[in-house]
C-alpha cells in the first residue's frame, strides 16, 4: 500500500558541481506579454535530454517542496508502475504530474518509457501548437489569467486559447507516444502496454489527459469546510458504454471471466486472449485494430481556493481496489502545510 504526503514551502534546487543553480528554459505560450528568454526551443529539449539530471523532477519515492510520490512492491512480481512530477515543467508556475501503470510482460518496460518520453512530447507539441498560432515569436505565460470588469471578456478568450493549445497538444503527444512505441526496436509492446493518467497545472489551470483505469482524486472544501473527494477522471474500462461500443464494432469481444465477474476484459474476435482490464492504453497492439486506442480524455477545470490537494494512483496488483502507490500534490501553494498519511 501507498501512503501520500503533501507539503508547502521551498525546496532545494539542484545544481551543478560549481555551485551553479540549474534551471530548465521556459516555453512561451503568448499570453502575458513577458520578454521572451534568450534560450530557445531547441536549447531547452537539448537540456533535457539528460533527464535524471533534471533539476525539480522526481520519479523514485521522495517529496519536493509541492509533492511526494510512493510506490510499494505488491505481490505479483516485479512493480510495472512507473512515476514522476516535473515542477518548473516549463516555468515556474507550471507541473507536470503522471503515473503509468504497466501490464504484460514487458508492462515495466513501458510505463518507463512512457513517464520519460511522454512529457517531452508534450512540450514539443505546445510549442509547435504555439508557433503556428503566434508565428516564430511568443512569451512566456506565468501565473493565472484573473478575470476582473473589462478585462473579463478578453481573459476568458485568452483562457479557451490556452486550454484548446493543451488539449491539442495532449492529444498529439499521446498520438506520437503511442506511434514510437510501435516502432520501439527493442521494447515488445504486442501484448504490453500501461495506462496514463497526467496532470498539468498551469497557475489555477488544471489540464487532464487519461488513458486506462489509474485515477485523479482531488481533495477539497465544501460550504461546510469539510474536506471531500472529488473524482477529477473516469477509469477507461470496456464495459462502459461508448467504449464497449466503440470494442465491439471493431470486433473485439468484451466479457469477464467467471470467476472475476467484477473485471470485464477485452479479448480478441478469435481467441480468449489476451484479457486486457481497460479501454484505452499505450501498447497493446495485439488488440488496436479491434478497439482499444491510446486517445485521451482531456479536460480543463479551474482551481478554486478550495481545492487542497490532488492525488494520481493506480490500483492494486492483484485486480483489487486497493491502491499500490500515490502520488499527492497541493495545487494552492499559500505556505500552509497539509499532511496526509
Amino acid at each position: 500500500m501507498g501512503g501520500c504526503v503533501s507539503t508547502s514551502g521551498q525546496s532545494t534546487c539542484s545544481s551543478r558541481s560549481n555551485g551553479e543553480a540549474v534551471r530548465p528554459a521556459c516555453l512561451g505560450i503568448g499570453f502575458c506579454g513577458q520578454k521572451r528568454t534568450k534560450r530557445t526551443f531547441s536549447d531547452h529539449v537539448v537540456t533535457i535530454q539528460h533527464l535524471p539530471s533534471i533539476p525539480n523532477r522526481i520519479f523514485t519515492n521522495g517529496k519536493s517542496r509541492s509533492a511526494c510520490v510512493f510506490t510499494q512492491q505488491g505481490r505479483k512480481g516485479i512493480n510495472q508502475d512507473a512515476m514522476i512530477v516535473w515542477e518548473d515543467f516549463m516555468s515556474e508556475d507550471v507541473t507536470f504530474c503522471g503515473v503509468f501503470d504497466g501490464h504484460g510482460p514487458h508492462g515495466h518496460l513501458v510505463a518507463r518509457k512512457v513517464r520519460d518520453a511522454l512529457p517531452l512530447k508534450l512540450l514539443s507539441f505546445l510549442h509547435s501548437c504555439q508557433s503556428r498560432e503566434n508565428g516564430s515569436g511568443g512569451a512566456c505565460f506565468k501565473g493565472n489569467l484573473k478575470k476582473s470588469g473589462e478585462d473579463s471578456e478578453k481573459d476568458s478568450a485568452a483562457e479557451d486559447k490556452l486550454g484548446s493549445l493543451w488539449r491539442e497538444s495532449f492529444l498529439r503527444a499521446y498520438k506520437a507516444m503511442d506511434k514510437e512505441l510501435r516502432s520501439h526496436p527493442s521494447l515488445d509492446c504486442f501484448c504490453s502496454g500501461s495506462t496514463a493518467v497526467t496532470i498539468v497545472k498551469q497557475g489555477s489551470n488544471l489540464f487532464m489527459g487519461n488513458i486506462g483505469d489509474s485515477r485523479a482524486i482531488m481533495g477539497s472544501k465544501d460550504s461546510n469546510d469539510s474536506m471531500v473527494a472529488i473524482q477529477l477522471t473516469v477509469d477507461l474500462k470496456p464495459d462502459l458504454p461508448r467504449e464497449a461500443e466503440r470494442i465491439k464494432k471493431c470486433k473485439g469481444r468484451v466479457f469477464a471471466l467467471q470467476d472475476e465477474p467484477e473485471v470485464p476484459r477485452v479479448w480478441l474476435p478469435f481467441d480468449d486472449a489476451p484479457g486486457l482490464a481497460m479501454a484505452r492504453a499505450f501498447g497493446d497492439f495485439c488488440l488496436k485494430e479491434y478497439g482499444v486506442i491510446s486517445i485521451p480524455e482531456f479536460s480543463h477545470r479551474i482551481l478554486t481556493e478550495r481545492d487542497q490537494f490532488i492525488v494520481l494512483a493506480s490500483d492494486g496488483d492483484s485486480g483489487s481496489r486497493n491502491y499500490k502507490w500515490n502520488i499527492s500534490w497541493k495545487v494552492q501553494n499559500e505556505g500552509k502545510n497539509v499532511n496526509k498519511e
